[in-house]
């Protein structure tokens, strides 16, 4: 579970202007799915990180405020500890979006092809995952072909990557998709594509478990941190060589990624660290030293808003 209770004003985060944009995004999308105990914790994250406008993080207190005074139930709910929902609440919900995109697909029957323009031909924006949400759900099997074209031949952000192939996967898509992510050319079968962080494998898990352990207690900062670092990075490489490394190798391997991610959190929030103690503390040996420092590497380019984006 996230423990907010220990934050410190003097350990901070930077977030690039990429990055931080997704999460202002995520964070609008939220809000207009009522998904108020991930808004909560999100804010709370960005109000952690350093370098922007007093204005945003006035707008971003007064805001957490208010859901806070509004939805208190929320407040101890996140991805690990979520408020109970009944399986047919969730059902009922999809039930009503799917319902909601045929209205308007009646309505209008150009309505595909509009959301389609704004994801093409528009700046990136909430506008841009609203769109995609909206096409989880329009029953037009022309927009699978014209997803996949779209994500095959455009760079786009490793994390708008994900979130098309979390649609494609929604709309029931069978097929695999060849794209680009960073420098290399990965195929992905949409059907192995995650919706929810528990939906990804469990050796991606347990490397968040493996921080956990070393730092819950004693670096309750730093593990929030992690999480939240960790959330966006396996999202940005999956299907990568990095990706299949933590599914396909032994518990070394995952020891290795736990102690990459604990070294690139510590760094970015600036405080004193020991990268030889947390090798140490990790167990990583000179024959994984060279996989360490490259998994440390990939995530802190992730942080700095590469990965190969424009």
């Amino acid at each position: 579970m996230k423990d907010t209770s220990s934050h410190t004003t003097d350990k901070n985060i930077v977030l690039f202007p990429k990055t931080l944009d997704f999460y202002q995004i995520q964070l609008t999308v939220m809000l207009e799915n009522e998904r108020y105990a991930e808004a909560m914790n999100l804010l709370e994250f960005l109000l952690q990180c350093q370098g922007q406008d007093q204005r945003n993080y006035e707008e971003w207190a007064a805001l957490l405020e208010w859901l806070k005074a509004a939805f208190p139930q929320y407040i101890s709910a996140d991805d690990n500890n979520p408020v109970p929902e009944e399986e047919d609440e969730i059902e009922s919900e999809e039930d009503l979006a799917r319902q909601n995109a045929k209205n308007k697909l009646a309505e209008d029957g150009d309505y595909a092809n509009k959301l389609l323009r704004i994801l093409k031909e528009e700046p990136l924006s909430e506008q841009t995952m609203l769109a995609l949400d909206q096409l989880a759900y329009v029953d037009v099997p022309s927009v699978d072909e014209s997803l996949r074209e779209w994500i095959e031949h455009s760079r786009l952000h490793p994390l708008l990557q994900f979130r098309v192939l979390q649609t494609l996967r929604k709309r029931g898509a069978d097929f695999h998709v060849t794209l680009q992510r960073g420098t290399e050319k990965v195929e992905v079968e949409i059907e192995t594509v995650p919706l929810k962080p528990e939906d990804f494998p469990h050796a991606v898990l347990r490397i968040l478990e493996r921080v956990a352990e070393q730092t819950e207690v004693h670096e309750p900062t730093l593990f929030y941190f992690a999480q939240e670092l960790w959330s966006q990075y396996i999202m940005a490489v999956f299907g990568t060589s990095d990706y299949r490394s933590m599914l396909e190798g032994d518990e070394s391997m995952l020891d290795m990624w736990a102690a990459a991610l604990h070294a690139a959190v510590a760094e970015s929030l600036g405080g004193s660290h020991n990268e030889e103690e947390i090798r140490t503390v990790y167990g990583i040996t000179s024959e994984v030293r060279f996989r360490f420092e490259q998994a440390y590497r990939s995530i802190k380019q992730f942080v700095s808003g590469g990965l190969g984006t424009k």
